[in-house]
């Protein structure tokens, strides 16, 4: 088997989660968060969609992990992050972590909402 190493830009990965906070590059943060190319934000969670639709033009998709399991967001909500150019792509929270540390290696246009665990 061949393994290679993974490099990352500018983003950080996220390194591991738990119970009310996720680890990011190494440093702790703790409730719901917003990660995009220009750093980390915190959120308000689902009924805030300010610091998500300021990721219009910076990404192209969005990973909105709900937590432990997975949960439907509101249309409204859909609606206007797709209204503002914005794919939005709902899962667990571990499920995001782990697809957008994935697309991050390959230098995509992504952002990470998270929801803790």
């Amino acid at each position: 088997m061949r393994l290679n190493e993974i490099t990352y830009t500018d983003a950080k990965p996220v390194d591991g989660y738990g119970p009310g906070f996720f680890r990011i590059g190494g440093d702790v943060f703790e409730g719901p968060l917003v990660l995009g190319p220009e750093g980390i934000t915190g959120w308000g969670g689902l009924a805030d969609p300010t610091p998500l639709l300021a990721l219009s033009g910076q990404a192209d998709v969005i990973f909105l992990g709900t937590g432990a399991n997975v949960a439907h967001i509101s249309d409204d909500l859909r609606e206007t992050l797709e209204q503002a150019g914005l794919g939005v792509e709902i899962m667990s929270s571990p499920a995001a972590c782990r697809t957008y540390n994935i697309l991050l290696s390959e230098g995509r246009r992504i952002a990470l909402a998270l929801l803790p665990v």
